[in-house]
C-alpha cells in the first residue's frame, strides 16, 4: 500500500481540525511501535520468580501473551499469605481476588467445568478493550476489576490500570506492576476506613516490603509510564491513549474530524433514536466518518481508524458493532497487532455484563 499524503486533504474535509490532538513530531517520532523491554522498573532489570518454566508456558499458550514478571512474583507473594487457597489472599482485607492468569497458577483451568473457556474472554469485562486483561477482580456491585494494559500484543504491559464496568469505560492508571497498584487501592481503603484495619496495615507493610525487596517501583505514575504519555496520540473515550507508529513525515496518525463531545452525541442520537428511519438518519455524519477514516487509511495514517474504532467500543452499545466490526479489526491487522483483532471479535460475539468467568458452564 502506498503511503502517500493527498495534498489538499484538510481543505476538502473542512473538519480535519476538530480534536487538535497530533501531537508535535518531536514527541512521536523514534519508537512509538517500539516493544516494551522485558522489566517491570525504570532503571533495574527485575528479579526472577520462583514460578517453573512449564506454568509459564502454559500461561503463553493460553493467553498467547508475555507475562510481566511482577505477576509471578505476586503469585509468591498471596501464596506467602495464604498457601491454602493463594487466590483469595487479599478477599478478606480487601475484597480483591486473583483470576485470570492467576487461575491457570492455581490449576483452577484443569477443573473447569466449561469444555471450551476461551482465556480471551476470561473475566473480561464489558468496556475492557483488547489491549487490556483482567487479573484482580473487586465489587460485583461496580464490577471493579484490576488488569495489564498494553499497547501492543507483543510488548509487555505498559501499566496497571482499573475500572468500574458498571459505572463507565475510563481506564485508570495505577502504577507498573501489580504491587503498585494494590497499594494504591489499599491506601484509599485505608482512607474509607472501612473493614480490619490493623490487618489493611499489616499488608500495607508487607507489600511494601515486598516491593523494596524486589526493586518494585511504587509510583501511581513512573518514569516509564511518563514517557509513554509523550507517544500517546489520543486519550480515547476510556482516557487510557492509544500509541501508534508516527514516522518523522507525520504518518501515522490523523485526528478525527469530530471532537468527543460531538461524537458522543452523534452516538446519543443513534441510540435514542425512536425508529429505525430515525436511526438510520442519525448514522449519517458516523458514515461520513468512515469514509474518512478509509482515506487515511489508504494514506498510512492507520492511527485514525483504531481511535475511532475504540471509541465506537467505549461508548457500549450493540447499535455500533457492526461498525466497529469494519473498522477496528482492520486498524489492528494494518498496525500488526492481530490477536487484539482476535479478541475483539471475540469479545463482540458474546458482549455482556454477566457470565464473565470462562471456567464456570455458560
Amino acid at each position: 500500500m502506498a503511503c502517500r499524503r493527498r495534498r489538499g486533504l484538510h481543505d476538502k474535509r473542512g473538519k480535519m481540525t476538530g480534536r487538535a490532538k497530533r501531537k508535535p513530531k518531536s514527541a512521536q517520532e523514534s519508537g512509538n511501535g517500539a516493544q516494551k523491554k522485558a522489566r517491570n522498573n525504570d532503571s533495574n532489570a527485575i528479579h526472577v520468580s520462583d514460578v517453573n518454566s512449564k506454568q509459564r508456558d502454559e500461561i503463553v499458550h493460553l493467553y498467547k501473551l508475555e507475562m510481566p514478571e511482577d505477576l509471578y512474583h505476586f503469585w509468591d507473594f498471596c501464596k506467602e499469605l495464604c498457601p491454602d487457597n493463594p487466590r483469595d489472599a487479599l478477599s478478606e482485607t480487601l475484597g480483591l481476588h486473583l483470576v485470570g492468569p492467576f487461575d491457570v497458577l492455581a490449576g483452577a483451568h484443569k477443573k473447569s467445568t466449561n469444555p471450551q473457556p476461551n482465556f480471551h474472554l476470561h473475566w473480561r469485562f464489558f468496556y475492557d478493550p483488547p489491549e487490556f486483561q483482567t487479573v484482580l477482580r473487586g465489587s460485583e456491585d461496580s464490577q471493579h476489576h484490576i488488569g495489564y494494559y498494553r499497547d501492543t500484543p507483543d510488548s509487555l504491559p505498559s501499566f496497571v490500570g482499573e475500572n468500574e464496568a458498571k459505572k463507565n469505560c475510563t481506564i485508570s492508571q495505577m502504577g507498573n506492576n501489580l504491587f503498585a497498584a494494590v497499594l494504591l487501592f489499599l491506601q484509599k481503603k485505608k482512607k474509607e476506613k472501612v473493614g480490619d484495619r490493623a490487618a489493611v496495615e499489616s499488608l500495607e507493610v508487607k507489600l511494601k516490603k515486598r516491593a523494596e525487596t524486589l526493586d518494585l517501583c511504587l509510583e501511581q505514575k513512573t518514569k516509564d509510564m511518563k514517557q509513554r504519555d509523550k507517544k500517546v496520540v489520543t486519550k480515547t473515550f476510556h482516557c487510557a491513549g492509544i500509541v501508534v507508529p508516527v514516522d518523522k513525515n507525520d504518518v501515522g496518525y490523523r485526528e478525527l474530524p469530530e471532537t468527543d463531545a460531538d461524537l458522543k452525541k452523534f452516538c446519543k442520537a443513534i441510540v435514542e433514536a425512536r425508529n429505525d428511519e430515525e436511526r438510520m438518519k442519525a448514522f449519517t455524519p458516523i458514515q461520513e466518518i468512515i469514509t474518512l477514516v478509509q482515506f487515511a487509511n489508504d494514506e498510512c495514517d492507520y492511527g485514525m481508524a483504531y481511535e475511532f474504532g475504540i471509541d465506537l467500543f467505549c461508548y457500549g452499545s450493540h447499535y455500533f458493532h457492526k461498525v466497529i466490526k469494519q473498522v477496528l479489526p482492520m486498524a489492528y491487522n494494518l498496525l500488526k497487532r492481530n490477536l487484539f483483532g482476535e479478541i475483539l471479535e471475540a469479545h463482540l460475539s458474546s458482549r455482556s455484563h454477566d457470565n464473565l468467568d470462562q471456567l464456570s458452564a455458560q
